[in-house]
């Protein structure tokens, strides 16, 4: 029998594609290891260790890394610039949406929808396929997410509408007037 050689690397995740990295629920990590018999240890908030038991291992995993992370960085959204977003999903708690075509679905969240405060994104009639206009805010510090807006673009809803009439202007009334030079 031959002795295992194990080869390990460090790989450092901006804290922007972290979420992405990990995947729902560990989803993206717990595939890695499963397709290449990798190991990943989380070592701060951006390093991860690697363990692969042979350097061809390491290898595809260091592409199955490379490909996780790489969509969400290829266009480079400029701050306060109106984008064209397509709906891919509705929730409860807003709408799913990609404002290019291999990104990562972003939440827009019901509180960024409409001035009016909703429960359902189905109270708006949205759909899926469905474009919207939405404003780009960067992104949240701490957790590297987008941020958007529709809110932002919409006329605030307005309550009550008043006709306003001038004060300095002359009604006259009567069935007979009559005015002499």
């Amino acid at each position: 029998m031959g002795v295992a050689v194990w080869v390990q690397q460090t790989v450092q995740v901006p804290l922007s594609k972290r979420t992405r990295f990990v995947g729902p629920g560990g989803y993206n990590l717990k595939k890695l290891q499963a397709e290449t018999g990798v190991t990943v240890s989380q070592l701060d908030e951006e390093m991860f260790s690697v363990f692969a038991p042979t350097p061809s291992a390491m290898q595809e995993a260091r592409e199955f890394i490379i490909d996780i992370c790489k969509d969400d960085q290829d266009f480079q959204l400029e701050f306060g610039a109106i984008y064209t977003a397509t709906i891919t999903e509705i929730r409860d708690i807003g709408v799913m949406v990609k404002l290019y075509p291999n990104m990562t679905p972003v939440l827009l969240h019901n509180s960024q929808l409409d001035h009016r405060k909703i429960q359902h994104p189905s109270a708006l009639g949205f759909e899926i396929g469905q474009e919207i206009q939405v404003k780009y805010f960067g992104r949240d510090p701490t957790d590297g997410r987008m941020r958007l807006s529709r809110k932002v673009l919409q006329a605030p809803a307005s309550t009550v509408t008043r006709t306003l009439t001038e004060k300095n202007s002359i009604t006259m009334t009567g069935a007979n007037s009559t005015t002499s030079p």
